[in-house]
């Protein structure tokens, strides 16, 4: 079982000045979180079930503010989330993407997180510089990013590879998002809406439907004396999807 990091993403924005900066430990697995994942309670949601873990749960991940260079974070059309992609410089000056750098994630975590984002996504290594002296949900000061920065590091983070013409050229905004969309996300009602009425967003129920199907799995591997490895088991059927 290994531990991992994260990238998620938020604010984006271009800056002119170039960064100096460290080089990072060729071991470390790293992810960089954006988007939705940004908000702790659909980050926690994902990855321990519910929106408002203990506190223990939550010591066991680690988030800073971070910033990804040569991406722009675009929405997603019909939808709430937004997805990057590569950009080129606009006016000469680098796009870049402001998310969250998550250490502390478990293998399980990671599993959780690439059945929530989806196809439409596909999680890449990229490297991102995290920022010291900024609040989470605060946006960088352009003017003093070198002064802001505190390391480079390697990560990973999941970037849209599904249609570019599902994309809208505006950006996304997390603070509208968390304003006007976490509610429904997290199952929490809004102050105008009757709690009824609120849906959880699909993304959850898969991973929801996941982790049952792996506890049910568990179970009757537990009563099968094959441990899965008979006619009809779990690890029988795998062999034979992966041989197709």
């Amino acid at each position: 079982m290994g531990e991992h990091t994260a990238f998620f993403y938020g604010q984006s924005f271009t800056y002119v000045t170039p960064l100096l900066l460290n080089e990072v430990q060729p071991d470390l697995i790293c992810r960089y979180i954006t988007g939705t994942l940004m908000a702790p309670p659909v980050l926690h949601r994902v990855i321990y079930g519910n929106t408002n873990p203990e506190s223990w749960q939550k010591d066991l991940t680690t988030v800073r503010p971070a910033l990804l260079q040569g991406y722009r974070r675009h929405k997603v059309k019909h939808a709430d989330y937004p997805g990057i992609l590569p950009h080129g410089p606009t006016n000469s000056h680098p796009s870049s993407v402001r998310g969250s750098f998550v250490t502390g994630l478990t293998d399980g975590d990671i599993w959780r997180l690439d059945i929530f984002e989806g196809s439409q996504y596909t999680r890449q290594k990229v490297r991102v510089k995290v920022l010291k002296g900024t609040a989470l949900d605060e946006k960088a000061d352009e003017e003093r990013l070198e002064e802001q920065v505190e390391e480079e590091v390697e990560a990973e983070t999941y970037v849209w590879t599904d249609a570019r013409s599902d994309l809208e050229d505006d950006e996304w905004d997390f603070d509208e998002f968390k304003r006007e969309k976490m509610w429904a996300w997290v199952g929490q009602a809004k102050a105008d809406v009757e709690e009824s009425a609120v849906e959880v967003d699909e993304g959850f129920g898969d991973v929801d439907r996941a982790v049952k199907e792996a506890e049910e799995e568990m179970k009757r591997d537990q009563k099968d004396p094959t441990g899965g490895r008979g006619v009809g088991g779990r690890i029988t059927r795998e062999l034979e999807s992966a041989a197709v």
